[in-house]
């Protein structure tokens, strides 16, 4: 299928997709290893093609303030635009083989409805990617008065904002290492973050909803003078009441040598942020955790009780704390 975002140069073409808007030559792929140069014409080799698909708590995203409580159709293709040397899903994101099963969007739509699903996440790899697949898919879940989200790196260009603009509903952008631009190099091989800050400016100004994560990662992404600097970049450009995750990271793929960073450090970081002055901050992958709940950043009462992606409790009228009635940045 053709795809999307793209402009021929001479025999080349030049994908605008993501940010690294990659040059193609005839018969060679981008990065991603999912979009291909067929005489002169960028192809996209995993539309319809689902290599994983499944019903997930929406606070899996995760997403604490977008439809708390309710479930999420999860899908992806293989592929992505990162080459991280410790990503969870390396399985399929780091493939170059094209598989998958056949899975056209109609029937994502009515395997969402189906099952319930308020939304459909398009997540376990890199949804920018399958950008095309996920645009169709999209534009069907909202006629059906389903919403979509994605759960992306970020590294989107503007224009790809723009054109899934209106279809989008809500997004959870994942940071590695608090966006150190020496990280990324090291650890994902990403030369350039700039368009992750530039994608995250574009999708605010569409008023598409966001949650941030950050993955803490024992020995190179686990600088307190990088989080503090993605902390108040968040404030000044996104607002304080923008969602923040603290990620626990894991041993896994071809980085297993660094242990998980300790919980103390995690709140350590908890405490920086909320300092700082952002309203609702998370620690993630520290099950149980009292920060997993959400609380009203005027009053501190519990507002939404969580255990791991379970949700409890829910104190809130409307999108107001129901004790002092401050306004919560929430879509119930």
């Amino acid at each position: 299928m053709e795809a999307m975002l793209y402009e021929r140069v001479d025999s080349a073409v030049k994908c605008n997709l993501c940010g690294w808007r990659c040059t193609i030559q005839p018969g060679k792929k981008g990065i991603c290893g999912v979009r291909e140069n067929r005489g002169g014409v960028l192809h996209t080799l995993v539309y319809g093609k689902a290599i994983s698909y499944a019903v997930d708590p929406i606070e899996k995203k995760p997403l604490y303030h977008f439809h708390p409580g309710s479930t999420a159709f999860s899908i992806a293709t293989v592929g992505c635009n990162f080459k991280c040397i410790f990503c969870d899903n390396w399985s399929i994101s780091q493939d170059r083989g094209i598989k998958g099963e056949d899975l056209p969007p109609e029937d994502v739509v009515s395997m969402a409805k189906n099952a319930g699903c308020q939304s459909i996440s398009y997540t376990y790899t890199e949804p920018t990617i399958f950008f095309e697949y996920a645009y169709d898919t999209a534009r069907i879940a909202h006629r059906e008065g389903i919403h979509n989200t994605f759960v992306t790196n970020g590294y989107m260009t503007p224009e790809a904002v723009d054109t899934i603009d209106g279809y989008l509903d809500a997004a959870t952008v994942d940071f590695k290492g608090s966006g150190d631009p020496e990280f990324y190099r090291s650890f994902c091989k990403v030369t350039n973050t700039e368009p992750i800050y530039q994608s995250l400016l574009e999708m605010k100004q569409k008023k598409i909803f966001i949650e941030i994560t950050n993955l803490i990662v024992t020995g190179g992404g686990d600088s307190k003078e990088a989080f503090l600097k993605l902390v108040r970049w968040i404030i000044d450009n996104l607002g304080d009441d923008i969602p923040l995750h603290i990620l626990r990271f894991f041993p896994s793929y071809l980085y297993t040598s660094s242990p998980p960073p300790p919980v103390s450090f995690l709140e350590e970081l908890w405490k920086i942020s909320k300092s700082e002055g952002l309203k609702y901050v998370y620690l993630g992958n520290v099950p149980g955790h009292k920060y997993e709940n959400t609380y009203c950043p005027r009053c501190n009462s519990l507002l939404i009780e969580r255990l791991g992606f379970e949700v409890g409790s829910i104190r809130l009228k409307g999108r107001r704390c129901a004790f002092c009635n401050e306004e919560i940045n929430v879509i119930i």
